[in-house]
């Protein structure tokens, strides 16, 4: 038997999900408007959370070269604003498309293996991919960066503007859409199919669904979702760095699924959110042993919540609906 969610009402999580993200926004927003830079690298990086885990949690491929397809996502918009295209919603359309590419590439070789071999492919073609890009400095800029990079105005007339305003309001409305999108699309066919790939690939096969032209579609997914992020990282920012396409992205951003709770489009969500902002009082608070504060709290995750905090907060949730008494 498949472990698969059940549909529910057709718009209950997608309402809730464009509800969640816009008042959590909007709390960012008025709370923290001088942290409006930081929150808006937040929402881009929770975009490669979100990719990771339609291939990872949902999927069950195991990867730690994510972070190529954001990168290479990033340095194609970098390069198209540098050209001369500098519509947004452009810009938006050229990192989803260089995302989804990268994403049917590194599928189509990944997901033909499973196991270690997969595990140790997809460094290998991270670990290629930065290679590359500290290379082809006329096209990446190297170990210097990719700068130069400025968007126009959004539809003609909202420029982005120092203070990060139009940046973390465009980036917030492009994560709402997104995650309203997942939302319905890992609760549909396909995404239950892959589900149960997943559970059982052999019985999965018995029905007749081969999995591996499925699998390397949901990468190309996962592809277009992280070509989002690195598109909002490159517009946002203005720069594209070695660190988008770094072993260390991959890793930490695993690291926030794993927080999370994998094959959980909010557990995703929540352990993105919550790793980043941690990290990021924790590293201003002590500069020099942030990171052991950082490696504490994976350690009490893991112990007290092995499946993450998306899946004990839902567990704890139908166990406190169980027990209310019904009128």
């Amino acid at each position: 038997k498949f472990d698969v969610p059940r549909p529910g009402f057709p718009l209950q999580q997608e309402v809730l999900g464009l509800l969640t993200v816009a008042v959590v926004g909007a709390i960012g927003y008025f709370a923290f408007p001088d942290d409006l830079a930081f929150l808006t690298r937040l929402i881009s990086i929770t975009f490669l959370v979100l990719s990771l885990d339609l291939v990872t949690g949902y999927c069950g491929v195991a990867t730690l070269g994510q972070a190529a397809l954001f990168g290479v996502s990033a340095y194609a918009v970098g390069n198209a604003c540098i050209a001369g295209i500098t519509n947004p919603l452009i810009l938006l359309a050229i990192g989803a498309l260089t995302g989804a590419v990268m994403g049917l590439i590194s599928g189509a070789l990944i997901t033909r293996f499973h196991g270690l071999p997969q595990l140790v492919l997809s460094i290998a073609i991270g670990q290629l991919v930065s290679s590359l890009a500290n290379k082809l400095s006329s096209w990446t800029g190297g170990s210097d960066g990719l700068s130069g990079i400025s968007p126009g105005k959004i539809f003609g007339v909202f420029a982005f503007d120092m203070y990060s305003r139009t940046s973390y309001i465009f980036s917030l409305v492009t994560l709402a859409v997104v995650m309203v999108l997942l939302l319905r699309f890992v609760r549909s066919p396909f995404g239950l199919l892959c589900r149960g790939i997943k559970d059982d690939s052999l019985r999965a096969l018995m029905i007749g669904a081969s999995a591996y032209p499925r699998l390397v579609m949901m990468y190309g997914v996962s592809g277009i979702v992280a070509g989002l992020g690195g598109a909002l990282m490159a517009i946002n920012t203005g720069v594209v760095g070695l660190d988008s396409v770094s072993f260390e992205r991959s890793a930490e951003v695993l690291v926030m699924l794993v927080l999370g709770g994998a094959g959980n489009l909010w557990g995703a969500l929540a352990g993105a959110v919550i790793f980043q902002i941690f990290e990021h009082i924790v590293s201003a608070a002590n500069p020099f042993h942030w990171m052991t504060l950082v490696g504490l709290l994976l350690i009490i995750i893991v112990i007290f919540a092995p499946r993450g905090l998306g899946h004990s907060i839902a567990s704890l949730w139908a166990s406190f609906s169980q027990r209310r008494p019904r009128p």
